[in-house]
């Protein structure tokens, strides 16, 4: 499970480059509309040719509501949240998803109550996430808010998942779920966005990208991960995903890499590493067990 969280990472960490040059030739959201739109298409085609079922028409709606929170609402709030806030905040409040998750999972998940480890592997990565993305507070109040916000509707997306739909087809769900949300992208883009697409061969590879390995086959991989490990721990694994994200802007795009942030990168590796480590058994419980 490991290997295919750090897999994940790897390509949304990478795709963070790929939305940067992609936002210098087509308006944000309808790119990501793009985006989500490829890639419900390529699962669409794959669902006939295994021949999923549709839905039912009782977990439509919850397929609905999910691809609005953490596929419209949440590509739109990081979008609108970049236009007075920087892009590192953006990001490390966009990635406080693991907190609310966490949080609610200790409520709301049979199983996944919140721990000391978990409580210090969060914070430590949290932390981090700011060193890491040279965080400079400030900026407009309602940003910063619409940001924060974005993270806590993809965690409440993952509670749904968890706890309503861990009965379904993880391909059928992450189809419908993407239909919706891309479906939500481009209604916004046509009524509020201004701007022209600018096509030609790179930009096509940034939508083909974009679409088919970073959403559908990432969120693919991800609904898997999510139905098989808990929803805590493998959302803390994702705090890996911006720092990749910046490692790959040092390597491709030739940003600089600050003293910060290798401080910022070795208190997440640590997080998670105490969210996901397991507890040493005491000998009084190794002799009674």
């Amino acid at each position: 499970m490991n290997g295919l969280i750090g897999l994940l990472c790897l390509i949304w960490g990478y795709n963070w480059v790929i939305m940067k040059l992609a936002n210098g030739v087509f308006p944000p959201v309808l790119f990501a509309g793009y985006r989500f739109g490829v890639g419900a298409a390529a699962l669409l085609l794959f669902c006939l040719f295994k021949k999923v079922p549709l839905p039912s028409r009782k977990d439509l709606k919850w397929f609905i509501l999910c691809g609005i929170l953490q596929t419209a609402y949440f590509n739109l709030a990081i979008q609108i949240s970049l236009e007075d806030i920087s892009a590192g905040l953006t990001s490390v409040l966009t990635y406080s998803m693991p907190l609310w998750l966490t949080l609610m999972a200790h409520f709301l998940i049979p199983g996944e109550k919140l721990t000391t480890r978990k409580t210090i592997g969060l914070i430590a990565g949290i932390i981090g996430m700011f060193f890491a993305l040279d965080v400079r507070l400030g900026g407009s109040f309602w940003a910063m808010l619409l940001a924060l916000s974005s993270g806590l509707a993809w965690a409440v997306s993952n509670v749904i998942i968890k706890r309503k739909l861990a009965h379904c087809d993880n391909l059928q769900f992450t189809t419908w779920q993407m239909v919706a949300g891309a479906a939500g992208l481009f209604l916004y883009s046509a009524v509020f966005e201004h701007g022209e697409s600018h096509w030609g061969l790179m930009p096509a590879v940034y939508v083909g990208f974009a679409g088919i390995v970073a959403s559908a086959f990432a969120f693919v991989l991800w609904f898997h991960i999510l139905s098989r490990a808990e929803a805590g721990k493998a959302s803390v694994s994702l705090l890996l995903v911006p720092v990749i994200g910046v490692l790959s802007g040092v390597l491709f795009l030739g940003e600089t890499l600050r003293e910060g942030t290798v401080t910022g990168i070795v208190f997440v590796l640590i997080g998670i590493w105490f969210v996901n480590s397991k507890k040493p058994i005491r000998k009084e419980e190794r002799a009674a067990g």
